[in-house]
């Protein structure tokens, strides 16, 4: 199938009717249909069981117990970093944000505010600061970590579509990682504001942070914002900030100043969570 062909079949399809029947039956309890359809998962798609803290497929409940599994202790030690790569997956892209534009793909390209949901003042931190994007996969782990430490001051649920995001669509959806649904969680850090974007799709039936659980409200349209000035909820680097439940993409912003990315990474390239996202103390 041509790439255009599918991204068109995306613009067709009943992606929010797909995503809920997904969210249902991988929330099911299913006894041997559960391990059989987790036994095919494993298969089809390569998984590694053997980082895994549990690695018996029969003893999960659900499809998401097997999907948000953690990992065994050491299976992720974390680089003596400025930054560490917060997932396992593989780089789309990453980089400078030109003023307020980053990259998604050639010929596209989105601004920091629709990412964030319209909120300017936030976005204006990140004026030609850095940005990445990072893809996992279905095989990979699907928990997200803190890259360095950080202090939360606010959520953002944002409503949208729910396309692929695959490396197919990005090069084929205007906007994407600004179009489909997301969660935008921001902390000050030594760096300043740092944003971490959880960009649903395509049978995402939800994600969840460590401080709020499923963070997806009822699908009324509207921009959701929780504030958290009056709490304290600090995060450490390499502590987990939050899971899919099913896959998909984050998206970092960092201010000007931040360290440089690894010399190493590249577009496409695999990444591990715990590397070294920013090796040293340097900055733009």
């Amino acid at each position: 199938m041509s790439e255009r062909l599918a991204v068109l079949l995306q613009y067709l399809l009943p992606k929010l009717a797909l995503t809920v029947v997904a969210g249902r039956f991988a929330r099911m309890r299913g006894g041997r249909a559960t391990a059989w359809v987790i036994g095919w998962f494993v298969r089809r798609y390569g998984v590694n069981m053997d980082e895994a803290a549990n690695p018996d497929i029969t003893s999960y409940a659900t499809f998401n117990d097997f999907f948000t599994r953690p990992l065994h202790d050491g299976a992720r030690p974390l680089a003596a970093a400025a930054l560490v790569c917060p997932v396992d997956g593989a780089i789309s892209q990453f980089g400078q944000i030109e003023q307020d534009q980053i990259f998604q793909a050639k010929g596209h390209h989105y601004s920091t505010t629709a990412l964030v949901g319209g909120d300017r003042e936030l976005a204006a931190h990140f004026r030609d600061g850095q940005f990445a994007t990072l893809y996992l996969s279905p095989r990979d782990y699907h928990r997200i970590h803190m890259p360095c430490d950080g202090r939360l001051t606010q959520m953002i649920y944002v409503p949208g579509d729910l396309f692929s995001v695959n490396p197919v669509t990005a090069r084929g959806v205007p906007g994407l990682f600004a179009r489909n649904e997301r969660v935008v969680c921001v902390f000050d850090t030594a760096y300043g504001p740092f944003v971490m974007t959880l960009v649903g799709a395509t049978i995402v039936g939800s994600m969840a942070t460590v401080w709020h659980g499923t963070v997806n409200p009822t699908r009324t349209g509207e921009i959701c914002k929780w504030r958290y000035r009056d709490e304290v909820i600090s995060l450490k680097q390499g502590d987990e900030l939050g899971r899919f439940k099913l896959g998909s993409t984050v998206v970092m912003l960092f201010p000007a100043g931040t360290p440089q990315f690894n010399p190493d990474w590249a577009p496409q390239r695999a990444v591990r969570m715990g590397e070294a996202m920013a090796p040293g103390t340097g900055s733009i």
